[in-house]
């Protein structure tokens, strides 16, 4: 079975060069890819600059995606900002994991179980959505954090599983450093999506584990993309292996 997974740091939908509140290039970009899975970060809800939209009922409406979990992270003087999962899979098991380090803005992960159907089998995916912080200790504290969870540690090794989304890692330690030793692998050679209109950094990463293979991945180098968004969107095309033991 294939299905392909995105990660994009949306910037509330405001462009990263002429600052305008533009969700429809969003909408066109994704669109563009036809994702199974949509991992979102720094996604509005009811904020003043965003048109008091609710951006995750936007996007999903818009993408045809009836399956998705929003995390209000960020508390402002109107409405919040966070995390989102949108998904053509059902999701369950919902959880929110604080990874806040006293000091620092409020962080956490959005984990959900999708369960993947596919010719009369079907594989439950653990998926993890991450906006770490911007200080190296920081962000290395909060995904051993994330890795030390209970959900995280009951899931067996093969099972597939998914954590991706801004990881703010601009010197790309912490695959080696934290990920690889747990059995994650990651999608290759960093991928350059930050900034958008000349992406220097791969500040965007997808880790997976268990019985999951990856065939294609790459940043979204169109034109819409590079006006959307400060970041561009992380595309990437996973084989998962059908488990006859796991039908339903």
């Amino acid at each position: 079975m294939q299905f392909r997974v995105v990660t994009y740091n949306i910037h509330k939908g405001i462009g990263g060069l002429d600052r305008r509140y533009r969700p429809e290039r969003i909408v066109e970009t994704l669109m563009r890819y036809q994702p199974d899975i949509v991992l979102l970060q720094e996604v509005d809800d009811q904020v003043p600059r965003s048109r008091c939209d609710c951006q995750v009922e936007l996007l999903a409406d818009a993408l045809e995606m009836k399956h998705h979990a929003f995390q209000r992270n960020v508390k402002l003087k109107r409405g919040h900002y966070g995390n989102a999962i949108l998904s053509r899979f059902p999701l369950t098991d919902v959880q929110h994991v604080d990874l806040t380090i006293p000091l620092k803005k409020r962080r956490r992960a959005l984990l959900a179980h999708c369960r993947l159907k596919f010719e009369g089998h079907q594989r439950s995916l653990l998926i993890g959505n991450v906006h770490l912080g911007l200080a190296g200790f920081e962000r290395r504290i909060q995904l051993r954090r994330l890795l030390s969870t209970e959900v995280v540690q009951h899931t067996q090794q093969r099972t597939p599983t998914i954590i991706a989304g801004d990881f703010n890692d601009v010197w790309g330690e912490l695959g080696k450093r934290i990920m690889l030793p747990e059995g994650f692998a990651t999608i290759g050679k960093s991928i350059r999506t930050f900034p958008a209109a000349f992406p220097v950094r791969g500040l965007d990463r997808v880790f997976y584990r268990g019985d999951l293979k990856t065939d294609h991945a790459f940043a979204s180098r169109s034109k819409i993309a590079r006006q959307a968004s400060d970041h561009l969107p992380l595309v990437v095309d996973f084989q998962l292996q059908v488990d006859t033991g796991e039908n339903s």
